[in-house]
């Protein structure tokens, strides 16, 4: 899927598959180790020029309006290229997504070309503070000391990418990092590859930018050549990630799964509530880091929003029939999402829309499925679905929605819906995850500046929204400057 999980044998072949139809269409063709490393090697080359050498103004002003150019030009070529979209289209087997997916990579280059200059800048000179204490240096009357510094990018990132938003994901790292100064290396998921030849024929020659075919084993062997690594995907292979970065010494940020809940409190507008948590538990079929999996809703309220939610799921359709739900696209999550059904039947829960993966044309199906009955036995609300499941709890007010929302291994994002801003804010402030859409949800997945940090099991590392993005690509470098003119300064000074 989004493997970091080496083979065990190196004969086994990696299938291509349509997930409209089910066929293979062709074998994965990973990039060998050598052309793997001599890749790594050939950015590493690159460096110097994209960065701007010298580390002066002059060099960084030169290095940025260079960056800047080759970064606005890719952006364009991005936007507008038909091959590129059906490339993603036929990866994924949705169109409407695979379309915002260039749209939104646009938006992200020339979000970076605007903000990265100010971003980059170096910190302004400033005395220093000397400690004072027994054996310390006498302090000045003035200020001896002053530090300055600059910012010295990653000279080579990593990126390991997700099957879901295979476009977007690849690129909302390594686009900061190229504004940065950093080459990046780039390893998609091998569910969706097809997307990658189209791509590379967009990059500018001076754009040090590499994107590879390869599956678990090219991604292990990436770790190993790169300054810092990026991770996209599920919980048990960012583990893995970590756990390589770590024997590698090399910094790993990584995103994860989520398990986000929706609280509805008696004062929502259930209507506005209810829209918004099935566009946020249904869009990409469920297929997004970020989607409801689990809503937990006022008892006062709750079958009156049950209602509302089942009914407007119904009129809800599959692609297949004209609708926007599109396939599921890696098979094996289609068995996540069926188990995950079964054990909620198993233990009572009540279907009220959907409730099974289909088979249409070759492909695997799940309509927006509404389940009520439902308590935290069950891995419906407890384990990431990923699917276009909405499980649906009554709870007796906003302190046991907080505790059974909290309950969980994961904290990426979270949606309130209250009668008041006031109030879904204070419930907001009690919920440990990193992003919490208020009278809406899923919103962190288009308003990028919302800087935020994961959660228990759901990522590591840096934020990846908002400015503070491309700091996880920078080490910051300090320079101790003594100016003092003293004849016998603080440091020979002795005492008889």
């Amino acid at each position: 899927m989004d493997g970091l999980v080496r083979r065990e044998r190196e004969d086994v072949v990696t299938p291509v598959l349509d997930p409209l139809t089910g066929r293979v269409e062709r074998p994965l063709a990973p990039v060998s180790p050598d052309r793997l490393a001599a890749t790594a090697a050939a950015l590493r080359a690159m460096a110097p020029a994209w960065t701007g050498a010298p580390a002066s103004p002059e060099g960084r002003a030169v290095g940025w309006e260079r960056r800047a150019a080759a970064l606005t030009r890719f952006g364009a070529a991005v936007a507008r290229d038909e091959e590129l979209a059906a490339a993603l289209v036929a990866d994924t087997g949705r169109v409407a997504e695979s379309l915002l997916e260039t749209r939104a990579v646009a938006a992200l280059v020339a979000r970076w070309v605007r903000q990265a200059p100010a971003l980059l800048a170096p910190p302004p000179e400033r005395p220093a503070s000397l400690p004072g204490g027994p054996g310390a240096p006498p302090h000045p009357a003035e200020p001896q000391v002053v530090v300055a510094g600059d910012v010295v990018p990653y000279e080579l990132v990593g990126v390991i990418g997700p099957w879901n938003f295979p476009l977007l994901l690849s690129l909302i790292d390594a686009v900061p990092a190229l504004a940065a100064g950093c080459t990046v290396l780039v390893k998609p998921s091998e569910v969706t590859p097809r997307f990658i030849e189209p791509l590379m024929r967009l990059v500018p020659e001076e754009l040090p930018l590499r994107v590879v075919e390869g599956d678990g084993t090219t991604g292990a062997a990436l770790v190993d050549l790169v300054d810092a690594v990026v991770f996209t995907g599920s919980v048990p292979t960012g583990s893995q990630v970590a756990r390589a970065a770590a024997r590698a010494f090399v910094p790993a940020f990584l995103e994860m799964g989520g398990k986000d809940p929706a609280i509805v409190l008696a004062g929502a507008d259930l209507d506005r509530a209810a829209s918004a948590i099935l566009w946020g538990g249904t869009a990409n079929a469920g297929q997004s880091c970020q989607s409801i999996e689990r809503v937990y809703v006022a008892r006062t309220v709750y079958e009156e929003f049950l209602a509302l939610l089942a009914r407007k799921a119904a009129g809800v359709r599959l692609t297949c029939e004209g609708g926007p739900i599109g396939p599921i696209i890696e098979p094996r999550q289609a068995d996540v999402i069926a188990a995950h059904l079964a054990d909620a039947a198993a233990r009572g829960a009540v279907t009220h829309t959907g409730g099974r993966i289909e088979r249409h044309g070759g492909g695997h199906w799940c309509r927006p499925t509404v389940l009520s009955e439902v308590d935290h036995s069950m891995l419906v609300m407890t384990e990431e679905t990923f699917g276009p499941v909405l499980p649906v709890m009554a709870v007796d007010g906003p302190g046991e929605a907080v505790a059974l929302a909290n309950d969980s291994v994961y904290g990426l994002s979270a949606a309130v819906f209250a009668g008041s801003e006031e109030e879904a804010l204070a419930v907001a402030a009690r919920l440990r995850a990193g992003a919490i859409s208020v009278n809406d949800a899923s919103l962190t997945a288009f308003v990028h500046d919302g800087e935020k940090h994961a959660f228990g099991r759901s990522g590591l590392g840096g934020s990846r929204m908002g400015a503070a993005s491309i700091a996880r690509f920078l080490r910051r470098r300090a320079f101790l400057v003594n100016r003092s003119t003293a004849a016998d300064p603080w440091w020979h000074t002795s005492e008889e």
